[in-house]
C-alpha cells in the first residue's frame, strides 16, 4: 500500500475522464427541475487569482450538490474579454489586443480546468468574438428602432495630448493617467441608451428581490436610481426672454429664495454674463471648472462662485434675485440650476455666508426656535414669511404651492430620477463597433441586420493618441446602405458593460447563428436561480443587466422581468472555522495572489508548523 496519496496522478486521470465523457454537459430536460447557477465571468487578465477561486468554488459546490439531488443544472463559464487593459498592452508592447486576450484566455481556461470546476465548457462564450458581439450590435439596432438608442453631445473628460476620452478613474489629480497632461471637459457626440425610460420599473421591481438579494445591494440600486417627487419651476431672467428652469423637492421654500445658482457647464452661465462687468470673471471661473474631471468636480471642498451680473425674477413674489455660477452645482444632475434657499439648505447657507447673500427663513420648526444665521434648518415644519401660505405644514404647502405654480403656468409637479441615460460611446479600438453609418444625403443610417457583424479590422496602429479606428480608412470608408453613395462608419465602440448585460442569456443557447438565443431555451433556463459575484458590481453591472432583460422582454425575446432570482456576494460566505480574509492575512497575501504563489505560501506554512 502506498504511503502517499498521489493527488496529481489521480486528479489528472479524473479530469481527463470528466472532459472526455462531458460529465457536466447540460441539455434542456422538461421532465427534470432546472437550476441555473452562475458566477460572474472573469476578465482574461492573464492569471486566475484567489479572489476568482473563492467565487467559483461556491458555484461549483452548489452545482455538484444540486446535480446529486437530481436537478438539471446549468453551470457555464466564459470571458468578459473587451476592455482597456488589452489596448494598453498593445500600446506598451505592440502585442495586438486579440492575441494578448486569446492567449490569456487559453491560459486561464487551463487553470480553471485544472481546478476541476464543474463547468459545461461546451457553452463557453467569449465577448470579443464576432460570433458574440454580432448580437451586441443586433440588440443595439433593436434599441435604435425603439428610440432607446440615440445620439447627442455629452461633456466628457478629454486628454488633449492623447486625443481621447478618459473615464473618471483615469484622471489623477486633474491629469491624464498615461501622459500627465491636464484634462479638460469637452463636449463630443456620443451614443446613449435611454435607461431612464425604465427607471420606474427598475425601482419598483426591487420589491420582488427583497429577501433574495442583499439589502445593501437593493439600497445601492435604489439610491442610484434616486426617485424624487417635486416641482419644476421656471424663473424668468430680468429684461430677457430667457428662463432658468430648476427642479426642487422643496417647493414649500420658494419664498426663501435669495439667489439662483448655475453649474459652470450650464449654457446660460456664459450667455447671461455677456456684456456685463463680470463677463471675464465668469469666463475664467467657468474655464477653471471645465478643466477639472467629473470626479474632482463631485468632491469640491470649498464652495466657490461668481456673480453673472444678471437677475432672475421669483415667479411667486416678483422679487429680483441675483444669478450666480457656483462650483457645487453639477451639470447633468437635475437641470444644472437651483433656486438657492440659504435658510433651509446647508450648502446654500455656506455659500451665502461666504458671499454676503441674504438668508431669509420661511420654515420654522414645529417645536422650539432656530438660529438661521448659524445653521440652515433643513427639516419640515411650519411656513412663515410665505404670503398666503403662512401657517401651513411643509407637506401641505408643497401641494398647494405646486398647484399655484401650475395655475400661473410657471411650472408643474415633476417626478425626477438621479439615474441618467447610459453613455455607451468609447473612443477606442478593443470593443464592439457601433453599427451606424453616416451619409451626407441620408444622415444617420443603421447597418442592415444582414450585414452584421461589423467586424473590427486587424491592421491597426496603437499609438496611444486618439481612437485607432479613425485611422483605418478601409474600415471608416464604406457605402450608404440606402443610397449606395460613399459614407463613413461610426468609429466609437461600445462600453464593455454592454457585453456583460446579457451574457447569461447567451449561455442558454451559445452557438445560435440566427438569433442571440432561442426563446424556448431561454424560457427553460431563465431566470438565473443563483448569481454569485462581488458586491463591487452592485450598481452598474446588475442595473444594466436588469435593464437589458426588461428591454428584451418588451421585444418578446424573454418572458422574465428580472434576470437573477438569488444574489450571493461572495464576501457573505465564510469558512465555518476561519474567514478566508483571515487565512489570506495569515499567509501574508491578498485575494489577487496567483494560485501558484498561494500553494507555495501554504506549503511554507505547513513546514513552519
Amino acid at each position: 500500500m502506498e504511503k502517499e496519496y498521489s493527488f496529481r496522478e489521480i486528479e489528472e486521470k479524473l479530469l481527463k475522464e470528466w472532459e472526455e465523457n462531458k460529465l457536466f454537459k447540460t441539455e434542456e430536460k422538461e421532465n427534470r427541475e432546472k437550476f441555473y447557477v452562475l458566477e460572474m465571468f472573469p476578465y482574461p487578465s492573464g492569471r486566475i487569482h484567489m479572489g476568482h477561486v473563492r467565487n467559483y468554488a461556491i458555484g461549483d459546490v452548489v452545482n455538484r450538490y444540486l446535480r446529486m439531488k437530481g436537478k438539471n443544472t446549468l453551470h457555464p463559464m466564459g470571458w468578459d474579454a473587451f476592455g482597456m487593459p488589452a489596448e494598453n498592452a498593445a500600446i506598451r508592447s505592440g502585442v495586438h489586443p486579440a492575441k494578448w486576450t486569446y492567449e490569456n484566455i487559453d491560459y486561464m481556461r487551463n487553470e480553471l480546468k485544472r481546478l476541476g470546476f464543474s463547468y459545461d465548457w461546451d457553452r463557453e462564450v467569449t465577448t470579443c468574438s464576432p460570433e458574440y458581439y454580432r448580437w451586441n450590435q443586433w440588440i443595439f439596432l433593436k434599441m435604435y428602432e425603439k428610440g432607446i438608442a440615440y445620439r447627442k453631445s455629452a461633456v466628457v473628460n478629454w486628454c488633449p495630448h492623447d486625443m481621447t476620452v478618459l473615464a473618471n478613474e483615469q484622471v489623477i489629480d486633474g491629469r491624464c493617467w498615461r501622459c500627465d497632461t491636464p484634462v479638460v471637459q469637452k463636449e463630443i457626440p456620443s451614443w446613449f441608451l435611454r435607461i431612464t425610460d425604465y427607471a420606474e420599473v427598475l425601482l419598483d421591481d426591487l420589491e420582488k428581490l427583497k429577501g433574495k438579494w442583499p439589502e445593501a445591494v437593493l439600497t445601492m440600486q435604489k439610491n442610484w436610481i434616486g426617485k424624487s417627487v417635486g416641482a419644476t419651476i421656471r424663473f424668468p431672467v430680468e429684461n430677457s426672454t430667457l428662463t432658468i428652469e430648476v427642479f426642487t423637492t422643496r417647493p414649500d421654500t420658494i419664498f426663501g429664495v435669495t439667489f439662483m445658482a448655475l453649474a459652470p457647464e450650464h449654457p446660460l452661465a456664459l450667455e447671461l454674463a455677456k456684456g456685463t462687468e463680470q463677463e471675464e470673471e465668469v469666463k475664467a471661473f467657468v474655464q477653471k471648472y471645465l478643466s477639472m474631471s467629473t470626479k474632482d468636480r463631485n468632491i469640491v471642498d470649498e464652495k466657490e462662485g461668481v456673480f453673472t451680473g444678471r437677475y432672475a425674477v421669483n415667479p411667486l413674489t416678483g422679487e429680483k434675485v441675483p444669478v450666480w455660477v457656483a462650483n457645487y452645482i453639477l451639470w447633468g444632475y437635475g437641470t444644472g440650476a437651483i433656486m438657492a434657499v440659504p435658510a433651509h439648505d446647508e450648502r446654500d447657507h455656506e455659500f451665502a455666508k461666504k458671499y454676503g447673500i441674504p438668508i431669509k427663513p420661511v420654515i420654522k420648526p414645529a417645536d422650539g426656535e432656530w438660529d438661521y444665521k448659524e445653521k440652515a434648518f433643513e427639516g419640515e415644519g411650519i411656513l412663515i414669511n410665505s404670503n398666503g401660505f403662512d401657517g401651513l405644514t411643509s407637506s401641505e404647502a408643497k401641494e398647494k404651492i405646486t398647484q399655484e405654480i401650475e395655475k400661473l403656468g410657471v411650472g408643474e409637479k415633476t417626478v425626477n430620477f438621479r439615474l441618467r441615460d447610459w453613455n455607451i460611446s468609447r473612443q477606442r479600438y478593443w470593443g464592439t463597433p457601433i453599427p451606424i453609418i453616416y451619409c451626407e444625403d441620408c444622415g444617420t443610417v443603421p447597418v442592415p441586420e444582414e450585414d452584421l457583424p461589423v467586424v473590427l479590422p486587424e491592421n491597426v496602429e496603437f499609438t496611444g493618441m486618439g481612437n485607432p479606428l479613425e485611422k483605418v480608412e478601409e474600415f471608416v470608408n464604406t457605402t450608404c446602405p440606402k443610397c449606395g453613395k460613399p459614407a463613413k462608419r461610426e468609429t466609437d465602440t461600445m462600453d464593455t458593460f454592454i457585453d456583460s448585460s446579457w451574457y447569461f442569456l447567451r449561455y442558454c443557447d451559445p452557438h445560435n447563428e440566427k438569433a442571440p438565443f432561442d426563446k424556448e431555451k431561454a424560457d427553460y433556463w431563465m431566470p438565473v436561480d443563483l448569481y454569485i459575484g462581488g458586491i463591487e458590481h452592485a450598481v452598474l453591472h446588475l442595473l444594466y443587466s436588469r435593464f437589458f432583460t426588461k428591454f428584451l422582454k418588451d421585444i418578446g425575446l424573454v418572458d422574465v422581468q428580472e434576470p437573477f432570482v438569488q444574489l450571493l456576494t461572495q464576501g457573505m460566505v465564510l469558512k465555518k472555522w476561519i474567514k478566508i480574509e483571515k487565512l489570506l492575512d495569515i499567509l501574508g497575501v491578498d485575494e489577487n495572489v496567483s494560485i501558484d504563489e498561494f500553494k507555495q505560501k501554504v506549503e511554507s506554512l505547513k513546514k513552519k508548523d
